[in-house]
């Protein structure tokens, strides 16, 4: 059955969760993966998942490259195609500015240019960030410079890619969706996540009673959202989206403030609460070996709120819902603790609730 959608990036966090979402609908998917039997992995993951994947089509594909790199047999393969997902990108902190650029900046234009290179696209998908929207777009070099010099290549890499295809699907008569998730955590009947980052690394330290100290204030706000939801989210943009431009902020509004979600997992984990809260400005001129905080991290720490008018209407339209947040922090925190925080290999199916084991 000839694949109707692409999904770049589906050996991440996000894309194996979106591509076993498009399978169980019935979807017959197409993933692009930079060498060969790097499928495998996530093969094996979905029969794990109890995912057939009968409808699921490999390529080869590197979006660092005009063209995606596609060899004339991988074009065939992908000449029904109609929406295309870009979940490509390098999210690492402390990247150098080359290598993210090149990934989430220039992969985000090459997507875009290949998109508008054939007949049957009908919407490109292109995944940002919370904290990405609101730039310039284009963006000018030197804001460009400023944001690697202040935020670092993961996030300044970012806001360049988007920015960069909101200007440009206008001009190339591409449809474009923007989804700027929010801290994605586990699922919410299960944990389960797989990403051991960001949020993740803030549990730990809490956890393991190396957090002595948060920074930020009592309203600073790290919002999530649930990767399943997410992935539904995803899966029914082409549906209901229409016309030339979309942009979609998802995360959930009931995410308490950070203090508050803290107070919530060191109940939860039996741990002690930190009492003290430096601001972040302090932070950022302490020394690393002494806070635990990666530099890049920082910036997420914000009292900032955001619109997520597009989103809350298409998730209405699609019948979609926000699980409860306090019982899917919980079930992640679980998993992270029985996982090690990504320590031992992944287990395929713990059940909510899994018993804590203190290493």
């Amino acid at each position: 059955m000839p694949a109707t959608t692409l999904v770049l990036g589906a050996n991440g966090f996000i894309g194996r969760w979106l591509v076993r979402e498009l399978l169980d609908q019935g979807h017959p998917v197409a993933i692009g993966i930079r060498a060969a039997g790097r499928d495998t992995e996530l093969r094996h993951w979905l029969h794990e998942h109890g995912t057939p994947t009968d409808a699921l089509t490999t390529v080869t594909a590197d979006i660092t490259r005009p063209g995606l790199g596609l060899s004339p047999a991988d074009h065939e393969r992908l000449a029904e195609v109609r929406d295309i997902h870009n979940l490509a990108a390098l999210f690492r902190f402390g990247l150098p500015r080359a290598e993210a650029a090149a990934a989430n900046r220039d992969g985000a234009v090459h997507v875009l240019r290949w998109a508008a290179a054939r007949p049957t696209t009908r919407r490109l998908v292109h995944l940002s960030g919370y904290r990405v929207a609101g730039h310039p777009s284009p963006l000018p070099p030197a804001d460009a410079d400023r944001l690697y010099r202040r935020l670092g290549a993961y996030e300044a890499s970012k806001i360049e890619g988007d920015s960069a295809v909101r200007a440009l699907a206008p001009e190339l008569g591409v449809p474009l969706s923007v989804v700027s998730p929010s801290t994605v955590i586990g699922h919410s009947v299960t944990g389960e996540a797989g990403q051991y980052i960001g949020l993740a690394t803030l549990v730990e330290q809490l956890y393991r009673g190396r957090l002595p100290a948060l920074a930020g204030s009592r309203r600073t706000f790290v919002p999530v959202v649930a990767i399943d939801h997410l992935a539904r989210f995803l899966a029914a943009v082409p549906q209901h989206d229409h016309g030339p431009l979309h942009q979609h902020t998802v995360l959930d509004p009931d995410t308490p403030e950070l203090p508050a979600l803290i107070d919530l997992l060191a109940e939860h984990l039996d741990v002690r609460t930190p009492r003290l809260r430096l601001p972040v400005g302090l932070v950022r001129r302490l020394p690393r070996a002494l806070t635990g905080a990666d530099p890049e991290t920082l910036s997420f720490l914000s009292e900032d709120r955001y619109d997520t008018t597009s989103a809350d209407r298409l998730a209405a339209e699609a019948g979609l819902r926000h699980p409860p947040v306090a019982e899917t922090l919980r079930r992640w925190a679980d998993r992270l603790v029985a996982e090690n925080f990504g320590r031992l290999p992944e287990p395929t199916a713990y059940p909510a609730g899994t018993p804590k084991v203190r290493t």
